[in-house]
C-alpha cells in the first residue's frame, strides 16, 4: 500500500485504511474476557466482519488487550480469540479475531453470508 501522495508528503495510514474485510451493521450479546486480568466487559455489538467486530460497552478493555469474546444471536454462539485494536471512552471498543473457533467458523460465515445477501 502506498502512503505517500503524489507531492512527496507522507501520511500515517489509518486504522481505517487497513480494514481488509468489509462491515455490516449486526447486533449480537457479546461477552468479552481479558485473558490477563480477568476482567469481564458485556455489551452488544454494532458491527461484524471476518476480521473484528465492534461492541458497545460503558468497560471497554485496554488498546491491545487479548481477548476471549463470546457472541450470542438467536440461540447461536460464535467463540474467539480477539484483541483490542482501539477504545471510544463511554462507546466501545473495536476488536479485531485472531483466531475463531473451529466450531464457530460455520456459523460466523453464515451470519455475514445472510447479511450480503440483505445489502
Amino acid at each position: 500500500m502506498n502512503d505517500r501522495s503524489s507531492d512527496g508528503v507522507s501520511h500515517k495510514v489509518s486504522l481505517r485504511d487497513r480494514r481488509y474485510a468489509i462491515r455490516f451493521p449486526f447486533a449480537a450479546d457479546a461477552e468479552v474476557l481479558d485473558l490477563e486480568s480477568g476482567s469481564r466487559s458485556d455489551g452488544v455489538t454494532s458491527d461484524i466482519s471476518l476480521g473484528g467486530c465492534f461492541v458497545c460497552t460503558s468497560k471497554p478493555l485496554a488498546v491491545k488487550s487479548r481477548a476471549r469474546v463470546t457472541l450470542k444471536r438467536k440461540g447461536e454462539c460464535v467463540e474467539a480469540l480477539a484483541m483490542v485494536r482501539i477504545v471510544k471512552p463511554r462507546i466501545g471498543m473495536g476488536l479485531e479475531f485472531l483466531d475463531i473457533e473451529s466450531s464457530s467458523n460455520s456459523i460466523l460465515n453464515r451470519w455475514l453470508d445472510q447479511l450480503r445477501r440483505e445489502r
